[in-house]
């Protein structure tokens, strides 16, 4: 068991200092609130931090996870409440993380709050762990006081995100990986064991059936034209991502996604779900439904969706409820424009668009349990009669010359 070493104060004033064998920080904050010591500091003892001896490289600086903020978020939600200050719960927190990069940047962003800014203002310096959402959300809870409240209602969205991208991965890696395997085999199968067998073909001299020819002339194809095959695939991908920085074709490639069979509808539900409750937080958490919508578009994912939301907020600027715009965009379902019509009548928005991310959710998961229900049977008779045309065309000649034969 980890030993940590803390430093507090006592209710009658007086510093204390130890050392406490715990499974983990949190079970020292326990501990030690259980002895009625306040802890200043709180650092875990032996291990080395190769973060601090050793810088890594830029680009070999581990990622900061989606994991790491979640549990950063619940511990510094849970100090926050205990009444401890804020620049000593980022430097426990500081001490305690064991990503190097996120151990870095919770050291500057304690330095910074030290010289004056407010937590707020120092997350923004890292944009790629703390997104607009989480630095308007924080910046809400310090001016209202409700710091604690704000980080655990962060906590939770972010876990109920990071659910939803891994269900919709999911779905989609099944079915790429099994594609790229079969790809694979039958490049092998096309360039090392046809040849052989054409080869043994050719030496009998007669005459191949329709099946063996074409399948012959397959392999001569991907043999001899082989480079040209990978380099159309770097041009087609490269092209792709060329049309895509344009804001005209990727808004032509959302569109396409949106309207694709399957998983365009898939793709819809996942939208609504990550508007609804990235909406319902931050109206729940104070932040104003204009800025709110702002940050809601930028994290949409998808350029026509992005655009409707947009268009929502210049409507609503102009004296417009949100549900009229919506339903115009026609990108969003007719129930969830009227249960927001609902939810603003009686102002009750916010829950109500957590009622609809929660319900859309659950949409997600019946959506892509009814794809890959659908997918597999599909994989498994295409590879049943890919693998079974290849058997008939490499033996039919052999059972020809066998009955030609025992004639």
């Amino acid at each position: 068991m980890p030993k940590f070493a803390y430093e507090g104060r006592t209710t009658s004033g007086e510093i204390r200092k130890g050392v406490i064998e715990a499974d983990s920080q949190a079970a020292v904050m326990t501990k030690l609130r259980g002895m009625e010591i306040k802890p200043t500091s709180v650092k875990k003892k032996g291990g080395i931090d190769l973060s601090g001896d050793i810088p890594l490289p830029e680009f070999m600086a581990p990622k900061v996870g989606e994991k790491d903020l979640v549990v950063f978020t619940r511990q510094f939600a849970t100090m926050i409440d205990s009444g401890l200050p804020l620049v000593q719960c980022l430097e426990i927190q500081a001490n305690n993380a064991e990503n190097p990069t996120f151990k870095k940047q919770l050291t500057e962003i304690k330095e910074t709050v030290e010289g004056g800014n407010t937590f707020g203002e120092a997350l923004k310096k890292f944009p790629t762990t703390f997104d607009d959402l989480y630095v308007n959300l924080v910046s809400a809870g310090e001016v209202g006081g409700i710091l604690d409240t704000i980080l655990n209602r962060l906590a939770t969205y972010i876990e109920k995100n990071n659910k939803l991208k891994r269900k919709v991965k999911g779905a989609m890696v099944y079915p790429i990986a099994i594609v790229i395997i079969m790809l694979l085999i039958m490049i092998v199968i096309m360039t090392k064991v046809v040849p052989v067998f054409e080869k043994m073909f050719g030496e009998v001299g007669a005459a191949l059936p329709v099946p063996t020819q074409i399948l012959i002339t397959i392999s001569h194809t991907t043999t001899d034209y082989f480079v040209h095959g990978v380099v159309t695939v770097g041009v087609l991908g490269f092209s792709y991502k060329k049309l895509t920085a344009t804001k005209g074709g990727q808004n032509f490639m959302d569109r396409l996604f949106l309207r694709a069979p399957l998983f365009g509808e898939l793709i819809r539900k996942v939208a609504v779900a990550r508007f609804c409750r990235t909406l319902g937080t931050m109206i729940s958490s104070g932040v104003p439904i204009l800025e709110a919508l702002n940050i809601c578009s930028r994290s949409a994912g998808n350029v026509v969706i992005e655009d409707a939301i947009l268009k929502t907020r210049d409507s609503i600027s102009e004296g417009r409820t949100i549900a009229e715009p919506l339903a115009e965009s026609g990108v969003f379902p007719g129930m969830v424009c009227q249960m927001i019509n609902v939810g603003e009548a009686t102002g009750a928005l916010d829950t109500m668009l957590v009622k609809i991310a929660d319900f859309y959710d659950d949409e997600v998961e019946v959506a892509v349990d009814s794809i890959t229900s659908l997918i597999e049977p599909i994989i498994i008779v295409f590879l049943g009669v890919v693998v079974g045309g290849l058997v008939v065309a490499l033996y039919l000649p052999i059972f020809t010359m066998s009955s030609t034969v025992g004639g």
